[in-house]
């Protein structure tokens, strides 16, 4: 069994937004929690065009964890809303409001209504690499075969 991560979550603005939902698991084998919109009014995503969306918190990620910010895929399906850079990741020593940068890809405005989810979060556990210089790779049966390389 893996070590279980504690998350700190801290309210941006209790004083406006203690009513939205932190995120949560929907289901006991859920992988990703809901994100929920922290918006003022309603934010209305027109067709191209992208939004910044607050969350309303902040948080404490332990080292040698990331959280990834993921589209809601009911969103993307139904809606065509999703993250202009996905997944967004978030590193552990960022303490900043969560953010999430959706696009409308579709052909109609979307309207971000206050506690929508809006995305999911996923905890990942990470390692930073070491990188050192050589003067040649090793050979693969694949080598420098590219996009579409393996045929499938």
């Amino acid at each position: 069994m893996t070590h279980t991560p504690v998350i700190q979550f801290l309210y941006v603005r209790p004083e406006t937004d203690a009513d939205i939902p932190l995120p949560c698991y929907m289901t006991p084998r859920a992988s990703g929690m809901d994100i929920y919109a922290a918006v003022e009014k309603d934010t209305v995503i027109e067709p191209g065009a992208v939004s910044l969306i607050p969350t309303g918190f902040a948080l404490s990620i332990p080292e040698g964890f990331e959280v990834q910010i993921r589209p809601r895929s009911g969103l993307a399906l139904n809606h065509q809303i999703t993250l202009i850079n996905s997944p967004a990741t978030i590193d552990a020593d960022y303490r900043g409001e969560v953010k999430v940068a959706l696009i409308n890809l579709g052909k109609t405005p979307f309207t971000v209504q206050r506690k929508n989810r809006i995305a999911q979060m996923v905890v990942q556990q990470v390692c930073q690499a070491e990188l050192e210089i050589v003067k040649v790779l090793d050979e693969t049966e694949r080598s420098a075969g590219g996009f579409g390389h393996t045929g499938r």
